[in-house]
Parts: structure tokens; sequence; C-alpha cells
């Protein structure tokens, strides 16, 4: 039976877990307003009047979850202790997954929505409604439940027979190795290679349709900048902060950087907010015309 001390388990720490003490913290300092003012936006002004706004809403709710799972990471990596035992590790450890998921999903649907406005509105208009967005948010959170079940009894079995209060970082090799080498965890790079094949074949397109003015939509879309930079902004989400943490699987000495970086996509989703709508900070009434359009 195992029996490690923390200190222990802790050995071959160095001075990078200092500075991840720092970024956590300080993507709780600045994704925390930002997100929040972002959902009062969207729910106070926006309300739920287009698809877009619905799966937006869900992407804030998400970061929002990381955000408040990330005190934690700041104390853990701040002292190399973990207090709270391993339930509560288990809940950040989920939530920190959840959103690497939910937020690529969210992203890929926001995509897909402005490609079907742009490219096929008249084809898709009975698609792209508000509650068939809802339907599909909700349903991707009963999946995410559905997945973490069986997580999260894994790890709690894995980790019971430790003494010392052990997360992150202080895994017990094994238990690490079968953690990151599960068939979910490639399942999951499997996806997100997938949503990045959809974004990258989204953006072409709307790239491709805004160029040519090959449709009413098209030609009315006023500010086309905007809606470019909501593609690259996409792309840039995969490539620098979803993929990468997901491939630990394959790199795992350097996931615990991987995790640091990929919390800080949750301080630039309020950028993708405000290039969605031209009218972002004008009063519901206002944003009507705007929104029909979306």
């Amino acid at each position: 039976m195992h029996n490690h001390s923390a200190r222990e388990l802790a050995l071959g720490r160095d001075m990078r877990e200092p500075a991840y003490s720092i970024v956590f913290g300080t993507v709780v300092i600045v994704g925390l307003p930002l997100n929040a003012a972002s959902l009062w936006i969207l729910l106070r002004r926006h309300s739920l009047k287009s698809p877009g706004v619905v799966f937006m809403i869900h992407l804030v709710i998400s970061d929002l979850f990381l955000i408040i799972s990330l005190p934690m990471r700041v104390y853990f990596y701040a002292t190399g202790s973990w207090p709270a035992g391993s339930m509560a590790c288990i809940w950040v450890t989920m939530l920190f997954r959840n959103n690497i998921r939910s937020s690529s999903i969210f992203i890929t649907f926001i995509s897909v929505d402005r490609l079907l406005a742009v490219v096929y509105p008249l084809k898709s208009r009975l698609l792209r409604t508000p509650s068939k967005a809802c339907r599909a948010a909700t349903t991707v959170w009963l999946i995410l439940l559905a997945v973490n079940v069986p997580e999260s009894v894994n790890l709690s079995r894995l980790l019971k027979n430790y003494t010392a209060p052990a997360c992150f970082e202080f895994y017990p090799a094994e238990v690490d190795e079968k953690l990151h080498t599960s068939a979910v965890a490639y399942l999951q790079l499997v996806l997100l290679f997938v949503m990045l094949a959809v974004n990258i074949v989204s953006t072409a397109l709307v790239s491709w349709t805004l160029h040519k003015h090959v449709n009413d939509a098209a030609a009315r879309v006023n500010n086309k900048v905007n809606v470019l930079l909501i593609f690259a902004m996409n792309l840039t989400m995969f490539t620098i902060f979803f993929l990468p943490v997901s491939l630990a699987v394959i790199f795992n000495k350097l996931r615990p950087a991987l995790n640091c970086l990929a919390s800080v996509n949750c301080c630039l989703d309020p950028l993708l907010y405000y290039f969605s709508f031209d009218a972002f900070w004008k009063k519901k009434e206002d944003v009507d015309l705007s929104v029909a359009r979306e």
C-alpha cells in the first residue's frame, strides 16, 4: 500500500509552479469580472433572441465554472499542498475538463451558426432558432455530466489508496498515467481535431461568401471584418488553448504548463461576444434588428 507524504509527492517541483499560481490567479482576477459582465449584458440586453446568443451564454457559464475552480489551483501551486481532500480535487478536476470540452463545442456551434446565417440564410432559417439552440446546449451539458460520472468514480478509486491529500501534479505517477491515457482522453483529442476541421471549413466558406457577395445575406453584412474576426478567434482558441492541452495524453510532462495556458481562454472569450454584435452595448430594443440579422 502506498503511503506518501505530501512533501514526498511534491518532489520534483520547481520554480515554474509559483509561475502557474500567478497565471491562474491572474485569470481569476481578469476573467471573473469580464465574464460576469458579459453574462449580464447578454442576458439583459440581448436576451435569448438568436441561437448565437444562446451558445454564447452557455460559453460564459462554462468559463465561469472554470474560474471558480481556479483559486484552489492557485493555493495548490503557491503552497505545494492540497488541504481540501479527494472529493474537492475531483470537482475541481471535472470543472477544468468540462471547460475545455464545452468551450470547444459551443465555439464550434457559434461558427456553424455564423456559417448558416451568412452562406445559407434562407435554407437555415428553420434550423437556426433559439429553442433548438437551447436544446442543443442542454444536450451538451447532459453528455458531459454522463462522462463525468465514470471519470469521477475512476479518479476516486485511484486516489483512495493514498493517505496524503493529492491532486493535480501531486498525483502519484501511476494514477497520473491512468488518468491521461484513458479512452476518453484520446476520444476528446479526436473530437477536437474534428471540430477544428469544422471551424476551418466554416471560416473558408464564410470568407469566400463575403468576398464574392454570392447572396443577399453576404451583401447585407455591415461589418465583414468583425465576422471574420469571430472565425479567426475561434481558430485561435482551438490551436492555442484546446488542442495543446488535449495533446497532453502524448506529451504528459508538459501537461502542467498546458493546463495553465488553457485556462487563459476564458479571459479572451469576452472579445468573441463583443465582435459578434455591432450593438453589443446597446439596449435590447435597439438591437432587435441587429439580432435578427444574426
